[in-house]
This record gives C-alpha cells, sequence and structure tokens, in this order.
C-alpha cells in the first residue's frame, strides 16, 4: 500500500486545548453547580442561552464523538430495545443507547465520568423532526423543560411569515429561560453574544474558503475535525481566537503553494453527512489516488453571515431559517452549482446516509440533475453517519477508484 504523506495541521494543539476547555468547563459546572447548563441542538437557540450566563452542551456533538470512535454499533442496539427504530436516526440512538449505559466517550478522553446534567433542553427543528424526539427523551429523563422552536423545512424561499414566526418564538422563550437562569434578559448581552458568534462565522467561512487555492489547502476530514469550535463554542471569544490561528496557517500555506494532498490531481464536493468513524480511511483512499475532497455542504452549516446585532432575534431567526438543509431542491442545487464554480470542482460524490434522509439528497434524481447542468460526474457512497453496519469500506473504496479512473479517462 502506497504510504499518504500529509502535512499536519500545527494549529491542532489549540484545537485539543480548546475542545478539552469547554467538556472540562461543563463537567465542573455539574458537579459544582456554579452555571446553569443548557442542552442545545447543532444549529438551535444557543445564542441566546449563552447571553443568559448558561453553558452550553451540544448532544448532536456528543453522538458524532461516538460515531468517530466507532462505539456507536454498542449503543444503537440498546436504544433499539428500548423501542426507538434502528432506522431512524443513528446520532439519536447512539447517543441514547450510551446513556442507558451509562457510558461516554468523554470519560476517555477528558477523565469525565459522565455527561452534565440539563437545565434546560433546546432544540430547533430546522434540522429535523428527531431533535424535538431526542431532547423528550432526556426531558422524560431528567424531569427538566423543554424549550425550542419550530422551523418549517423544503422552503423555496425563506418568506417573511416564517421569519417573523420564528422570531416570535425565540422572543417567547425569553421569559422561560430568565426563570430557569434565575437572571434577567439583557438585550445588550445578546447583542454582544450574537456579534461575538457572527464574527465566528466569518473566521470558519473564511477557513473554508482557503480550500479555493490550488492545492487546496485542507480536505473535508481536515474541515469534519477542525469546525469543532464553531459548533460547540461559537458566540465565545475562544473559538474565535482559535480561527484566526488557523487561518493565519492556512493563509502561510496558500502562500507557500502547500496542498493537504500531495501531488493533487482531481477535487470534489462532498454532500451530505460524514461518515464519522470512517474519515481517515475515506481521507487516506482519496490522497492515495491524489484526490481531494476541497469543499462540502455539510462543515459550511455552521456560516450565520447574517446575524444583526443591531436586529438580534429577527436576524437570528432568518439565518436559522436560511441553512441549507432547510431549503428546496432548487436552492439547494443553486448553492452546490455556485461551490462547484468557486472550488474548480472536477466531480461530485454524494453519501446516501441510512438513518439520515435529512441530510441526503440523492435519492430524489438531484444528482443526476447536476451532473446534467455542470457537466461533471457523480458518485454515489452508501453508509451512514454513525451505524458502520450500513457501510461496505472494500465496495467504497473500489467504487472511488472506479470514480477518479472515470473522470481520468475523460
Amino acid at each position: 500500500m502506497q504510504e499518504i504523506k500529509r502535512v499536519e495541521i500545527k494549529a491542532t494543539k489549540q484545537f485539543k486545548a480548546i475542545m478539552a476547555q469547554h467538556f472540562l468547563e461543563l463537567d465542573e459546572a455539574a458537579q459544582t453547580k456554579n452555571k446553569k447548563i443548557a442542552w442545545c441542538s447543532s444549529v438551535g437557540p444557543a445564542e441566546l442561552a449563552l447571553s443568559l450566563g448558561f453553558l452550553v452542551y451540544y448532544y448532536e456533538n456528543h453522538a458524532a464523538i461516538l460515531g468517530t470512535n466507532r462505539t456507536a454499533m454498542d449503543y444503537i442496539p440498546i436504544a433499539n430495545a428500548h423501542g426507538y427504530s434502528p432506522d431512524i436516526c443513528s446520532y439519536l440512538t447512539s447517543d441514547i443507547g450510551a446513556y442507558l449505559k451509562g457510558e461516554t466517550p468523554l470519560t476517555k478522553a477528558y477523565g469525565i465520568e459522565k455527561i452534565p446534567r440539563p437545565d434546560v433542553l433546546l432544540y430547533n427543528t430546522n434540522q429535523c423532526r428527531e431533535v424535538y424526539d431526542w431532547v423528550n427523551f432526556y426531558a422524560k429523563e431528567f424531569k427538566v423543560p423543554v424549550v425550542g422552536i419550530n422551523t418549517p423545512r423544503t422552503q423555496r424561499q425563506v418568506r417573511d411569515d416564517v421569519v417573523q414566526s420564528v422570531t416570535a418564538q425565540l422572543e417567547e422563550m425569553v421569559p422561560q429561560l430568565e426563570e430557569i437562569a434565575g437572571r434577567p434578559f439583557d438585550i445588550d448581552e445578546f447583542r454582544e453574544v450574537l456579534a461575538t458568534s457572527r464574527e465566528c462565522s466569518r473566521l470558519w467561512e473564511e477557513v473554508l474558503d482557503t480550500a479555493k487555492a490550488k492545492p487546496s489547502t485542507i480536505t473535508f476530514s481536515d474541515a469534519c475535525i477542525h469546525m469543532g469550535p464553531a459548533v460547540v463554542m461559537r458566540g465565545r471569544e475562544e473559538a474565535n481566537d482559535y480561527y484566526r490561528i488557523l487561518l493565519a496557517e492556512l493563509k502561510e500555506r496558500v502562500e507557500q503553494g502547500i496542498g493537504a494532498v500531495e501531488g493533487e490531481c482531481h477535487r470534489f464536493y462532498w454532500e451530505g453527512m460524514p461518515i464519522w468513524g470512517k474519515l481517515r480511511m475515506m481521507s487516506e483512499t482519496f490522497g492515495r489516488l491524489k484526490a481531494c475532497v476541497s469543499v462540502s455542504t455539510y462543515c459550511s452549516s455552521w456560516v450565520f453571515s447574517g446575524f444583526d446585532p443591531k436586529d438580534p432575534f429577527q436576524s437570528m431567526a432568518r439565518a436559522y431559517c436560511s441553512i441549507f438543509i432547510g431549503q428546496d431542491d432548487v436552492g439547494k442545487e443553486d448553492y452546490i452549482a455556485e461551490k462547484v464554480e468557486q472550488f474548480s470542482i472536477d466531480g461530485l460524490i454524494f453519501h446516501d446516509a441510512k438513518t439520515c434522509p435529512n441530510n441526503t439528497n440523492c435519492r430524489y434524481g438531484m444528482a443526476d440533475r447536476l451532473s446534467e447542468r455542470l457537466g461533471i460526474p457523480h458518485l454515489i457512497i452508501n453508509g451512514d453517519l454513525n451505524d458502520l453496519r450500513c457501510f461496505s469500506e472494500e465496495q467504497t473504496i473500489t467504487n472511488i477508484e472506479a470514480f477518479v479512473e472515470q473522470i481520468e479517462e475523460s
């Protein structure tokens, strides 16, 4: 097997430190009760909770860690035995299964005995309905309130009446969160958090955009890891400080012509969820073929450039209504087409995630339509975000090799 040479990201040391800070702070708060803890879906009203002094724990992030360390399959059957179908989100089933077994990957990583007990559970259905079912399981377990937002999906455009509805729901959350937080809401603190979160979005987008360079500065696998602070610490200056360090390093790569993949010949777009337990294997496979997955839909999910501290509630509502997963196929296809042009993409890779229909976009003809529209081929990889029983490594490698050969011969 050909050895894969990679240029390591030097900022990884700072990345590990900030992620450790996030989890250790939560653990301390859970033990000492020095701060209230809000659990939140990944694209939920975290900024509002932060402005009221909550620490925020992201249950989807915990599920992704279960996928990354390939323990999800140990826990999914436990949730199945408690009535949760094997066909629903494997984030949900692996996370609930781990809870029911009394285990967490945070123990091995940080010496944390168990996940932090929530004081309130937050959600936003802009991604999927599963987050609502997910938090309601924990609401029964911990006997704590659920507060959330119900956002429409499959929007042809972001309508003003929808934005007004979500704005009203955000505003209605304030009295409930004030009571749980034990302190009054301060609009200026909310504006400050939103401004900090917007800056995180700007910096993270600039990090991703360095991959427009030839050769590309980072791969999809790199971005899936280094997006961590944008997911769990947006709205806090520590995340912004980290991305300034990472961005400076990647700009240096651009200036020096250093690529993430040695001898890069092909550039791909990844549409859909990561296959968390196979990030390294996929990265090595593409690297061996001198191919770089330079851009993805998924890693841009934490870019909220529409945040406006002057109009915090409405701009937050509009930004959270505007995420890719909430749009209809016309909007999604236009978005992907624009990225393909910007990043000089040679082929599209769609992940058909078995248990995640909400984030799978190749089941209703989109892959064929985009290939015809853009004049580039596509490959569909069958798998799942967490359940590796749905994934064949041998078949996937064979299909990727054939896809690259097809491009080389065309």
